[in-house]
């Protein structure tokens, strides 16, 4: 194997403290105010409001320049293929929301079209998602159980729902719910907090989505089982459904079970094949579509809910929902649910959308994407829509299938409203089993996200704590508080990051300026005379006692013990000097002589201990600062105690490597004075360290230092360090 080239530089210049490079770079004092920012961001011309137009509007920028003959064929059959899936899957996740499975066309037909307007992101399908919709079934069963619509029969004398009251109530929870979360989304996006979706890590993310997962699918075992188990609520309450469940199986209706398992291989056999062709064909197999086609005509020519009692989806009016503002009188009941349903949305739509723009090079803008996001849900809850995000399964099908802009989601709204209008009436006898298969064999992707506790036990395990953590929590406390939970649990790993961060001592890399941790490193010499310090993290309250704990670990110098040492031999000497001149008054007094001051002076005894400095100590100490982001009031004020108790034992402190924040940071602190100049700040390692070697710098200018220590032989050591 050939020896890998190397590439050598020279430079030569002076010593650098950051003054003088404050000096040589002719550093600007002058500051934008806060008057001066809010009058630059409240003026306005004709290219910023054009600008702000375009921003705002999308479809405006985009739309004019589409090109027909690259796109329009792409997107045909793309906004062809996606409405076909958008049919099944809106249907089946109405029945996750618990409202009638309308509703899940309803809402893949207006927020569509409103992202249309507004959205960034070329490739995202928008509509129904199976997280959003469990999320909203949470919310409506909880406000509107069926234990509030039980009457009783005097003709059958048993208690039956009315179910025609119950899903009104539920619809109204529902797009309460959703006209909420989708003006949180307008608001975030208004004072530009796109942002926040950083508080959503990709582990986090993934482990949320893994639990949600887990209450869909329990959600819908009552279709899968033909059973109808107890609703509970608040936490815990998927493991008190499972046990209702357990506890009342031996009634599954039987005709429904077979249905169930039927159409579950069914679908998982017929996705294999479209897997394995899908090289071959143009377009993939609407499985869905052909599993609602098929279950709906057995359906009805067998009369499954009249001979078996298999429960169907039933009445399908034609035609859309006339605008109906929402109940207020509901908002201050799931204020909550609706931020949690703000967040959860935009995080999946944003994660999808940068992963698109990304992998064809193009921007996503995320405060748009909110503003987007936040009118398609506030405007469609007004056509009796449910809160709606981003579907991973029909975003790949709207790529692969040649989608390239979001006239492929217009149209596969129209395909909808073509269905809604027309068609959905055909589907009243289709088996809500059936939508359950669907949604089981649909979560197949989101299950595989198990398969990430393995690889993240290998990358990083605190990421894979974070995203089993995640997990627990979703499952037990239910989505809504185990998002909040699981974003407080992720905030703390941050935080106990940066409390237990990685200490180190620096060596030079010989014959270069380059400087390494000493423990890493083989070829890494420590550089006599001067310990080099770094920690991996910022320093703040959090880990100030510990920074300076572990300095005194690392460096060997246990900085209490030599200032205690230093203060008994003060309070030593000040006693002997006072009995010194206690005796010296009590001789005057005897003679009863005038003596001169300066006499007496030469008649007092002063305490003197020989100069014995102790080898093991450096002298001097660099600290190197170049991982702090920030600083705050605690930091400063650690920095300088550090740099006084080392400077009265007679060890020089200079910081190494501060950022220009840092630096102001510690001008505004107070860390400056007449005898601390920013002499002690270097901008690399190397100056401070040559600096050090050739001892031009002082702990305090011109003045003589003392350090005190105890030694076996010798109690009392007095140095001066100059």
């Amino acid at each position: 194997m050939a020896e890998r080239r190397r590439m050598s530089y020279s430079v030569h210049r002076d010593v650098l403290d950051e003054g003088a490079v404050d000096e040589m770079a002719e550093k600007s004092e002058s500051k934008t105010s806060l008057c001066e920012k809010v009058g630059r961001s409240m003026r306005c011309s004709s290219a910023r409001a054009k600008s702000c137009l375009l921003g705002s509007v999308p479809v405006v920028s985009w739309l004019p320049r589409y090109s027909v003959k690259e796109n329009a064929l792409g997107d045909l059959v793309s906004g062809i293929s996606v409405g076909i899936m958008q049919l099944p899957q809106g249907m089946a996740y109405a029945l996750l929301a618990a409202v009638p499975p309308v509703f899940g066309l309803y809402s893949s037909f207006y927020p569509v079209l409103i992202y249309f307007i507004f959205g960034t992101s070329k490739h995202i399908s928008v509509g129904t998602y199976a997280v959003m919709s469990v999320m909203i079934g949470g919310v409506t069963e909880r406000l509107a159980p069926d234990s509030d619509f039980t009457m009783w029969d005097n003709e059958t004398n048993s208690s039956t729902v009315d179910v025609a009251t119950r899903d009104a109530q539920r619809i109204q929870v529902a797009v309460a719910v959703t006209f909420l979360s989708g003006l949180f989304q307008i608001l975030l996006g208004l004072v530009q907090f796109g942002f926040v979706v950083t508080y959503l890590s990709d582990p986090l993310v993934r482990g949320y989505t893994t639990g949600a997962a887990i209450h869909v699918i329990v959600s819908q075992l009552k279709y899968t089982f033909g059973i109808n188990p107890q609703r509970h609520s608040g936490p815990l309450s998927l493991i008190y459904t499972v046990l209702e469940i357990c506890y009342i199986i031996p009634e599954t209706n039987i005709g429904t079970l077979v249905v169930s398992i039927v159409t579950i291989i069914s679908l998982i056999l017929a996705k294999e094949l479209n897997a394995y062709l899908s090289k071959k064909l143009p377009v993939p197999i609407p499985v869905e579509l052909v599993c609602v086609i098929v279950a709906t005509v057995i359906s009805w020519q067998v009369n499954l809910t009249g001979r078996y009692g298999v429960e169907v989806v039933e009445e399908i009016p034609s035609g859309l929902q006339p605008p109906v503002f929402p109940t207020a009188s509901l908002f201050g009941q799931v204020i909550g649910d609706a931020f949690a349903l703000a967040v959860v949305g935009y995080g999946i739509a944003i994660s999808l959308g940068r992963i698109f723009a990304l992998k064809y090079g193009y921007k996503v803008d995320s405060n748009q994407e909110l503003i987007a996001l936040g009118l398609s849900n506030s405007f469609g809850a007004i056509f009796q829509c449910f809160a709606v995000s981003c579907s991973m399964s029909r975003s790949l099908v709207q790529e692969s299938t040649g989608g390239r802009t979001q006239v492929a989601g217009a149209l596969s709204a129209i395909v909808i409203l073509f269905i809604t209008l027309w068609i959905g009436r055909l589907f009243e006898d289709l088996p809500k089993a059936v939508l359950a298969a669907i949604i089981y064999v649909n979560l197949h992707g989101i299950m595989k996200q198990f398969l990430d506790i393995p690889a993240l036990w290998k990358s990083n395990r605190v990421d894979m704590v974070v995203w089993v953590v995640t997990f627990i929590l979703t499952v037990l406390l239910n989505p809504d508080l185990g998002l909040a939970a699981s974003i407080g649990f992720s905030m703390l790993t941050v935080i106990f990051r940066t409390q237990l961060p990685k200490y180190s001592l620096l060596g030079q890399l010989p014959d270069t300026d380059i400087y390494k941790p000493l423990e890493d490193y083989n070829q890494v010499r420590h550089v006599p005379g001067i310990v080099i310090f770094r920690s991996s993290a910022t320093l703040y309250f959090a880990n100030a006692e510990m920074y300076q704990d572990a300095l005194g670990e690392k460096s060997g110098i246990d900085i209490t013990k030599l200032l205690s040492a230093k203060k008994k031999l003060e309070a030593k000497r000040k006693r002997q000097e006072k009995k010194a001149a206690k005796k010296a008054k009590k001789e005057l007094e005897k003679n009863r002589g005038d003596v001169d001051e300066e006499l007496q002076q030469k008649d007092v005894a002063i305490i003197e201990v020989d100069f014995e400095p102790d080898p093991s100590l450096p002298r001097a100490i660099v600290l190197d600062l170049s991982p702090v982001n920030f600083l705050d009031t605690v930091g400063v004020k650690t920095l300088k105690n550090i740099r006084r108790d080392y400077g009265e034992i007679g060890i020089d402190v200079v910081l190494a490597g501060c950022q220009s924040g840092v630096v102001e940071t510690l001008q505004n602190g107070g860390f400056f004075n007449d005898k601390v100049t920013k002499s002690c700040l270097f901008t690399t390692i190397h100056d401070a360290v040559l600096r050090c070697q050739a001892g031009k710098t002082k702990t305090h200018r011109g003045e003589e230092n003392e350090y005190y220590t105890e030694d076996s032989d010798q109690e009392k050591i007095r140095a001066t360090h100059l």
